[in-house]
């Protein structure tokens, strides 16, 4: 699973340190959950929602020739 947990305190905030996450990359928050996950160099990446909730995230990766 490419997509990791960022843990939410009690009061529903993340705590990110930019010098440790790697570049680029894309933060997703629904449902009261963050996740994170590092883009990879070619490909499309699709957020797929549904009732204004995250359902999936989705990659189509290529490479260029």
């Amino acid at each position: 699973m490419r997509m990791k947990d960022i843990e939410v305190d009690s009061k529903g905030n993340i705590n990110l340190n930019t010098k440790e996450i790697p570049n680029p990359c894309i933060v997703v928050i629904s449902k009261n959950t963050a996740k994170m996950t590092e883009l990879p160099p070619f490909a499309d990446t699709i957020i797929k929602t549904h009732q204004g909730k995250v359902v999936r995230v989705k990659w189509n990766e290529g490479e260029d020739f």
